[in-house]
């Protein structure tokens, strides 16, 4: 069960960015004398926001993307019971890779950089994804 770690590690980073999102958010709605309108096309009123203050919600967003796939593997690891540091080690170094994704995203937004956070975190749940597949067949 150690594998719960990163699970809840990665979970509570999701709301460490939420709250990030709504902090900058908000005032940038009041700010800007924005009147929200739900008529309005999905997005359209949000890209009127600062990039910086969108930087934010794009990241959480994209912490509804990959990370699933994260969550689905490390729950079915820790279920076969894999208790291994390999498992576990990459677990670890996933939920760093995205932390400082999201950190990166919301700060600088350099596009380079957080492709290359992007792929080597793929890299690593697809090792995990492999070990799985491994303990299952």
């Amino acid at each position: 069960m150690r594998l719960l770690g990163p699970v809840i590690g990665l979970a509570l980073w999701t709301f460490v960015m939420w709250a990030w999102m709504y902090a900058t958010r908000i005032p940038a709605i009041r700010r800007a004398r924005m009147r929200l309108d739900s008529d309005a096309p999905r997005g359209q009123q949000m890209s009127e926001l600062p990039a910086r203050v969108r930087w934010k919600a794009d990241n959480y967003n994209h912490l509804m993307e990959q990370p699933t796939v994260f969550y689905a593997v490390a729950l079915a690891l820790a279920v076969l019971g894999d208790e291994s540091p390999a498992s576990f080690g990459l677990a670890w170094v996933y939920v760093g890779l995205r932390v400082a994704h999201s950190v990166l995203q919301a700060t600088v937004n350099k596009i380079e950089a957080r492709f290359a956070l992007f792929l080597l975190s793929g890299l690593v749940l697809l090792a995990l994804t492999v070990r799985a597949a491994l303990a299952v067949w």
